[in-house]
């Protein structure tokens, strides 16, 4: 996180604020599921698996969809030049996000879940370095760890400030889940529209950060 400059810092917590958003969609629409964590559903699935019971099944499949997302994105990626990656796979990210609200607005929620799941794997591909994700915008428990050990080096006298983007990390998700829980419960039909057309308007944003980054 701290590698990058400012507006590619604000660029990922815009994706993690989207990212928020969607998971709470999906984890009502799912009935208790995620399209974005998927450590909680390996948890899930795991519980399943002793207790018999579907929600394991419904589980292990999202793993597999985000799993895919993440796939395809990185493939997508890989047939474009590098000052065009971050771009392609946001464009990707909008896609799927606008497949998704299609689904929903025909009553094909379960694929439309899918497909969040799908764009939640995707979105994970747009800060990669060196075959690496640097940024996880969807999942935060390596950011709080992060964000821990940058506040025990400022307790010994290290940078005092270097603990603060991983903070607002956190919370540019917990803001965008607190949004999708408010827009899902107030617009139901119109929430999946609502991620779709804010990860389409951070298309032409990143594509004016990686020209400047390349200037």
């Amino acid at each position: 996180m701290i590698r990058y400059d400012r507006n590619f810092r604000r660029l990922a917590l815009c994706l993690a604020a989207l990212a928020g958003f969607v998971d709470a969609i999906g984890f009502i629409k799912s009935g208790g599921l995620f399209v974005s964590f998927m450590s909680g559903n390996s948890t899930r699935m795991a519980i399943g698996i002793v207790e018999f019971t579907r929600a394991g099944l419904a589980a292990a499949a999202l793993i597999g969809l985000f799993v895919m997302g993440v796939f395809l994105s990185a493939l997508v990626a890989a047939r474009v030049t590098i000052l065009h990656r971050k771009v392609a796979v946001m464009a990707s990210v909008a896609g799927l996000l606008f497949t998704a609200a299609i689904l929903q607005s025909i009553d094909q929620d379960i694929a439309a879940i899918g497909m969040l799941c799908m764009a939640m794997g995707a979105t994970n591909s747009i800060f990669r370095r060196d075959g690496e994700v640097s940024i996880g915008v969807t999942y935060m428990t390596g950011t709080l760890v992060k964000l821990g050990h940058r506040l025990a080096d400022a307790a010994l006298g290290g940078d005092p400030t270097a603990w603060a983007p991983y903070l607002f990390l956190w919370l540019a998700l917990v803001s965008g889940g607190i949004m999708g829980a408010a827009g899902y419960s107030w617009l139901p039909n119109a929430s999946i529209w609502i991620a779709a057309a804010f990860a389409l308007a951070l298309v032409p944003v990143t594509r004016k950060l990686t020209r400047e980054a390349a200037a």
